[in-house]
């Protein structure tokens, strides 16, 4: 990879408006947020079951960091597909790949950045590893796990609590900090300053 391709952050979640506000979809919110940053709207890609966003991240007036964002509009469970399409269409390898998804084994509300691992029966994390290996990097929103005897089907489809959209705006705007630092910065460094 040259220091001018592009990274690609993919957001996971399901499309349409009745998941908009399920914990599944912690992964388009910080897309969602990663665009407006930007200045820019998600538009249909023409070679992906996706949308997409292309943009820089850095700071103003310094070297700043060629990113496509993207949502793949493909339920959760057949994630894998569209981003390997997307990947393949911008010539990026999955080694310039970072992954937002919600995390059932971590705290509401915590983080943990990281490069390869399993996929914790994530369906996300299951068809993406089918299609490009483990060796991409994840940004883990956690979700915590469900309460008593609830299915964890029922739990990650189900919208965050009242008392968790207290707090959800930060969590979602840490996140897309934590995305931005690990491009920037490396993974070191942002997890020093974002894992917890």
């Amino acid at each position: 990879m040259s220091a001018t391709t592009p990274w690609l952050i993919a957001g996971l979640g399901n499309p349409g408006p009745d998941y908009a506000g399920n914990r599944h979809n912690v992964g388009f919110m910080v897309a969602d947020l990663l665009a407006s940053r930007m200045g820019s709207k998600f538009k249909s890609h023409k070679a992906a079951r996706a949308q997409v966003v292309e943009g820089r991240i850095g700071i103003p007036g310094t070297t700043s960091t060629r990113v496509v964002l993207a949502k793949p509009m493909a339920y959760m469970n057949v994630s894998g597909g569209p981003v390997k399409a997307l990947l393949d269409f911008y010539g990026i390898g999955a080694d310039h790949l970072v992954v937002v998804h919600d995390e059932l084994d971590i705290d509401y509300g915590t983080l943990r950045l990281k490069f390869g691992g399993g996929d914790n029966g994530h369906n996300g994390l299951k068809s993406l590893t089918k299609v490009l290996g483990r060796d991409y990097y994840r940004v883990r929103f956690g979700v915590g796990r469900p309460p008593g005897r609830m299915q964890v089907a029922d739990y990650v489809l189900k919208d965050f609590s009242s008392a968790e959209r207290k707090e959800l705006d930060y969590f979602v705007d840490r996140t897309a900090d934590a995305c931005e630092s690990l491009i920037i910065d490396g993974l070191e460094r942002a997890q020093s300053t974002y894992n917890s």
